[in-house]
């Protein structure tokens, strides 16, 4: 550092802001609204879903250059995720014996750009875990304070659903959910005989339009490639180019963050210290705020590589918490045949880009021999076939009597193989249950005494272990998934997974959900952040992803970064108002 000459920007902004993913575009939304002049700093690229240039809806699977494959893309080249688990260029590792999968979106609007738009409230219990079961740690707010915040993002993001007054499931204020295609129906009924829930799934896609700037889904299926007429929710769309159009906003693109200046005489921070992708300059923003929000681990890796004599193991982290408490929902996933769903009439049952249904938590934790919960997410149906389609058709073949009536040979070809294709087309089902982990101390990232990236700036080491708590909650979602399949008069596919697999529990970091390496709390010696977000030691710092968030909950954490990052926003623009920052 000392022999690189670093370029200052001669502006003040009043708010730098670092990535452009929920939370910082939600931060970047609200504070441009209330009048102040912001910078937002982004990896990545420009991206806009409405652009020609970036659209790759309405494809057809053989148009992409490899047939699908994700050679240059972690879902396929039509996903609209720039970036993956692996990175050329930026790397990251683990501890022997340990493992974690870390997924990056180098583009405006982040991981926006890469969900299943599952948007959950987390409810009343979520925030209190300690209190309630001795395990884990409860928030410093409760459900209360971002209840409003939820409904103000009901109003502007928009998410369809239905009431159904479920304690530890919030209500929001919903659009009219789709309609449950077949073989959701089917899931519905064999739920119903296990006493399982299972109700309209709450997703941020617009089935009706809610402002005359963003138009109404038109049921492709293609959430995933993101959205031309801005249906589903992108904070690309939705939050940073309107955040642009108030004329507060100063976007710069291809900033990789390294850390966040300080004064040596007050501790506050001064601005943020980046690498420009395309020159490899090193530059330097300034602003009298600054807001942390580029993704749980790459926040805290920039705050333990903002060191200085006043704070010498990472800025505002004299509690000592930063990078640890990591944590990622368990995830563990079953498909099923089922014969009664073959040799259908041929029918558009795209839907919208997800699922229609959804089992949410439906039991009671002190009867069961692990701590935490899990919803189920199902997938389906005859939606458009992509690229290869019919692979693995062997492993149903010989399930089922062929058209003779006599057992099935596996395999084929030509016209007795297309009869099989179409057959067993839509017959399939997939069930996948997302839970919440324990977070433990021991669960950590760090910055790599070995490793820098390509711009300079030093990686992150990974420390990541289940333990026997999400271990037993993924056999328990194998044990239900199976119940499930049998009830609906189906054949679970493959070899269930058993203790040695961890019963299918996936790698950590893999669901990409993860959260918790600098968190909130009332104690400074044990958190880095209050209730507000902001930094115990810098009073001018503050971070709105999922970093700050104790624990993960049971359900998908966007619709709670959104909720919080607006309550941070309205308080930072309080604060600024009364002159304490």
């Amino acid at each position: 550092m000392k022999d690189v000459q670093i370029q200052k920007a001669p502006v003040v902004y009043d708010v730098a802001i670092v990535g452009s993913g929920a939370g910082g575009g939600m931060a970047a939304y609200q504070l441009t609204k209330a009048g102040a002049k912001v910078v937002l700093l982004e990896a990545g690229g420009y991206y806009d879903p409405a652009d020609p240039k970036y659209i790759t809806q309405l494809k057809w699977p053989w148009e992409s250059p490899r047939r699908g494959a994700g050679t240059t893309r972690a879902f396929g080249d039509f996903d609209a995720a720039w970036g993956g688990w692996d990175i050329e260029g930026e790397p990251y590792s683990a501890k022997p014996g340990t493992e974690f999968r870390w997924f990056r979106s180098r583009m405006l609007g982040g991981r926006t750009n890469h969900w299943g738009r599952i948007s959950l409230r987390f409810g009343p219990d979520d925030f209190k875990r300690r209190s309630l079961t001795g395990v884990g740690e409860d928030w410093p707010i409760g459900y209360d304070d971002l209840a409003p915040y939820y409904d103000n993002v009901d109003r502007l993001v928009g998410i369809f659903g239905s009431k159904e007054g479920i304690r530890n499931e919030p209500d929001g204020i919903f659009l009219p959910p789709p309609k449950p295609r077949l073989h959701e129906l089917m899931i519905k009924k064999a739920g119903k005989n296990l006493r399982i829930p299972v109700i309209p799934s709450r997703l941020s896609i617009l089935t009706k339009p809610i402002n005359k700037d963003r138009g109404s889904c038109f049921y492709c299926a293609q959430c995933g490639r993101a959205c031309q007429v801005y249906a589903d929710f992108s904070s690309s769309s939705v939050l940073c180019i309107p955040a642009m159009k108030t004329g507060n906003l100063t976007l710069i693109n291809g900033a990789m963050a390294r850390e966040v200046t300080t004064d040596p005489a007050s501790g506050l921070a001064t601005g943020v210290s980046y690498v420009d992708t395309a020159t490899l300059q090193e530059k330097t923003v300034r602003a009298k705020v600054v807001v942390l929000a580029a993704s749980t681990c790459e926040t805290a890796r920039i705050m333990l590589n903002s060191k200085s004599s006043r704070f010498p193991n990472g800025l505002a982290n004299s509690s000592g918490v930063i990078g640890k408490y990591l944590n990622d929902s368990t995830g563990a996933s079953r498909s099923g045949f089922i014969p009664a769903l073959m040799d259908r009439k041929r029918y558009n049952e795209d839907g919208v880009g997800g699922m229609h249904v959804f089992t949410p938590w439906w039991l009671d934790n002190a009867k069961l021999d692990f701590p935490r919960g899990y919803h189920i997410e199902y997938g389906g149906g005859m939606g458009m076939p992509g690229y290869g389609f019919g692979m693995g058709l062997e492993g149903v073949q010989g399930l089922v009597p062929g058209r003779d009536g006599q057992k099935k040979r596996v395999g084929g070809y030509g016209a007795g193989l297309k009869d099989d294709v179409r057959r067993f087309y839509g017959a399939n089902i997939g069930m996948a249950g997302r839970g919440e982990p324990v977070p433990l101390e021991s669960n950590y990232c760090e910055i790599d005494p070995n490793g820098v990236d390509k711009y300079g700036i030093p990686t992150l080491r990974f420390h990541y272990k289940w333990s026997d708590a999400e271990i037993k909650q993924a056999k328990h979602m194998q044990d239900t998934f199976e119940e499930l399949i049998t009830e609906m008069g189906g054949i679970p596919l493959g070899k269930k997974p058993g203790p040695d697999e961890n019963y299918g529990l996936a790698a950590p970091g893999a669901i990409i959900h993860e959260v918790g390496t600098v968190r909130m709390g009332n104690d400074p010696n044990k958190s880095a952040l209050n209730g507000f977000q902001q930094a115990h030691d810098v009073k001018n710092l503050f971070a709105v992803d999922a970093a700050p968030f104790p624990s993960q909950g049971d359900k998908n954490v966007t619709w709670t970064i959104l909720a919080s990052s607006w309550r941070t926003s309205d308080y930072i623009t309080d604060q600024v108002k009364k002159k304490n920052i």
